[in-house]
């Protein structure tokens, strides 16, 4: 398939799926958790939604995709469910990034990034928005983009490389950050196709970040990945190398992938990591305590779907991935679609969201310390580390 093809090709699938989920019931009943955890359905009046961002007092801000809007959701009923949903922003381009930060909303649309004050203040009256930059690129493919403050106040933007696959030049295929103002841009790490997804890690504030691998080598090659920069600058091997293991057939030759970060590890070809978040809360068993919960949107293109799923990601103080397997399934019935999580966040209770864009919804998962049963037992099987890197003192 040509580049622009398979462009097309991308936007279609995915627009014509959330589409598609318009009409669609909410698959709650299909979905596993492990023994102890509940799913319940917190909202499903979020189209296509995207990342999730918390605010200081407790408003959940979604972004979307195709529905061009910015939702806030507040309160919760008697069943777990959000008592209010806010569209505190319309007519945006790929609004897929929220963040928090100082009692504003800063969301990404593609060039831009806006800034709505004193948000929480004011969501049934949103105030116009301030323009923090129009400078990044406005390339579409791959344009939709996760955004985040990081530790050190500065706020963190992925451009995404502009194709499937490319010379994408210095200004595309990298993590950079930025002042919340908008100025005194860095980059953070380079030699990245196309994350929808980081965190900090807990103590050691190093950041972690997915990463979705190039399409059109079959089903199996390259994996995505979760990796994890260990100093300022550091390649991630894009696009030259993908997966820390596969040479790319036309940009490879006369490279090695032992000149690029390696991942922290990988998580299976076209599974489409998106958002990932550590948790941080207190309602999960010890053992979840500083996790990693990966929202794995599922595969476009593959002959056997994969993905659709979160995952959770066990990993140890010096940054060593000690384990990985399946955490919420059931988004997947044979070959059928039943719904496609985005992103993950942890609520101040403990519970954590998962938002859903395929049936426009947010689910929220507890934990009942006396072993109250879930929806039902998470299926599949651990996934193998890729050689483990120590995290950044």
């Amino acid at each position: 398939m040509a580049r622009s093809g398979c462009v097309a090709a991308v936007l279609a699938s995915l627009l014509a799926g959330l589409a598609g989920a318009a009409c669609a019931a909410v698959p709650l009943q299909r979905l596993h958790v492990p023994p102890g955890f509940q799913v319940a359905l917190y909202s499903d009046q979020v189209p296509t939604a995207r990342e999730l961002a918390l605010g200081a007092h407790g408003t959940v801000f979604v972004g979307s995709f195709g529905a061009g809007k910015v939702y806030a959701l507040t309160g919760m009923t008697a069943a777990g469910r959000a008592g209010h949903v806010y569209v505190i922003a319309r007519d945006l381009e790929m609004p897929v990034g929220v963040a928090f930060h100082d009692g504003a909303l800063y969301v990404s649309a593609v060039s831009r990034i806006l800034k709505y004050p004193d948000i929480e203040q004011h969501l049934a009256d949103p105030p116009q928005p301030v323009v923090v930059t129009d400078k990044l690129p406005a390339k579409t493919h791959h344009g939709w983009r996760f955004i985040a403050f990081g530790p050190d106040g500065k706020l963190y933007v992925p451009i995404g490389a502009p194709c499937n696959i490319c010379a994408p030049g210095p200004a595309f295929a990298k993590i950079i950050r930025m002042d919340s103002d908008g100025t005194h841009w860095q980059t953070v790490a380079t030699g990245i196709r196309n994350t929808v997804g980081f965190d900090w890690q807990p103590g050691s504030h190093a950041l972690w970040f997915t990463n979705n691998g190039r399409d059109l080598m079959g089903d199996d090659i390259p994996a995505d990945t979760l990796n994890r920069v260990d100093r300022p600058g550091e390649n991630f091997g894009y696009p030259y190398c993908h997966a820390g293991n596969v040479l790319d057939p036309e940009f490879g030759h006369g490279h090695s992938c032992s000149q690029f970060a390696q991942p922290a590890l990988r998580l299976g070809a076209h599974v489409a990591a998106l958002g990932m978040r550590f948790y941080v809360g207190q309602m999960f068993p010890a053992a979840y305590h500083d996790a990693i919960f990966i929202a794995e949107h599922g595969s476009w293109n593959r002959s056997r779907k994969a993905g659709y799923q979160v995952r959770v990601v066990h990993v140890g103080k010096d940054g060593t991935v000690l384990s990985s397997a399946p955490f919420l399934t059931g988004f997947l019935e044979g070959q059928k679609t039943l719904g496609r999580p985005v992103d993950v966040q942890p609520l101040r209770d403990g519970s954590l969201l998962v938002s859903d864009d395929y049936n426009g919804a947010v689910y929220r998962i507890t934990y009942t310390p006396a072993g109250g049963a879930g929806v039902g037992p998470a299926a599949g099987h651990a996934h193998t580390p890729a050689p483990s890197r120590r995290a950044r003192p």
